[in-house]
């Protein structure tokens, strides 16, 4: 079993604020006994619109913001992930990235997001290069393996059923799940959904304030919310345990009874 919190907070544009956050959340969370916490997406920056200071603020994996998450992560002894603006060598655009640091400060996967939010009126892709199609990289946490997606592939049921067929016993959704019209609705459905479908555990972490709708959440793999936090800052912790999933597998065994598989689109529509 684990025990795993989704920390939601409201990132601005000094990282070092942030990072202070960070610190603050992840402490609680371990006082909670939590030996795994996630972050929503973008926690490093963020600012209200898509302009240049997301590319501004982006930094190299080696740069000082993920040493600061790898150090707090050995410090206390937590696996961490979180959403960060990752540098790239194109210099206009920049990675949505996820970051996995395990409780002793190692780099254990990193997620690079694939569906970018071009959506709502909103443009994601002027400013970020999607992640390379490649396979799902996963991590484990106390006997689980866990998947990472982001955000706007909620929408997409082939990003979860690919980390479940590699093995994922729980997927993590940090997200900057952006407020309009239904999205709270469309945000809690769907989560509700990938767990269902797939038969496990999603723990999904927004941000909250004027840049998310908040409602971070931990679902089990028949859908029930076990832990979550509103529209404020805080923490939602619940114990994550593999037999739940077994039973679940045994009534609902959709997984092994499923007629198509994932494949790579090659063109769009």
């Amino acid at each position: 079993m684990v025990v795993c919190s989704v920390a939601q907070f409201a990132p601005a544009d000094d990282k070092s604020a942030n990072l202070t956050s960070i610190r603050r959340l992840v402490s609680e969370a371990r006082a909670q006994g939590s030996e795994l916490v996630v972050f929503p997406e973008y926690s490093m920056f963020t600012v209200p619109a898509m302009d240049e200071r997301f590319v501004a603020s982006a930094e190299r994996l080696d740069g000082p913001f993920v040493a600061e998450l790898t150090a707090l992560a050995a410090e206390l002894g937590i696996a961490i992930v979180c959403g960060l603006n990752e540098a790239t060598d194109e210099g206009d655009r920049i990675h949505n990235t996820l970051l996995a640091v395990d409780g002793s400060g190692d780099v254990v996967a990193t997620y690079r997001k694939l569906h970018l939010y071009d959506a709502f009126g909103y443009t994601e892709s002027s400013l970020v290069q999607p992640g390379e199609i490649e396979p799902p990289q996963t991590f484990t946490v106390g006997g689980l393996r866990f998947g990472l997606q982001t955000c706007y592939d909620l929408r997409f049921p082939e990003v979860t059923r690919r980390l479940v067929d590699a093995e994922a016993d729980a997927v993590l959704v940090p997200a900057e799940w952006v407020p309009g019209p239904l999205k709270e609705d469309h945000w809690t459905t769907l989560l509700r959904a990938r767990a269902i479908e797939n038969t496990v555990y999603l723990a999904a972490a927004d941000q909250c304030g004027k840049n998310g709708a908040g409602n971070s959440m931990i679902v089990d793999p028949m859908g029930v919310v076990l832990a979550s936090v509103g529209e404020e800052e805080g923490l939602g912790t619940a114990t994550l345990d593999p037999e739940r999933i077994e039973r679940v597998r045994a009534k609902n065994p959709a997984i092994r009874l499923r007629r198509f598989s994932v494949v790579e689109a090659t063109q769009l529509v």
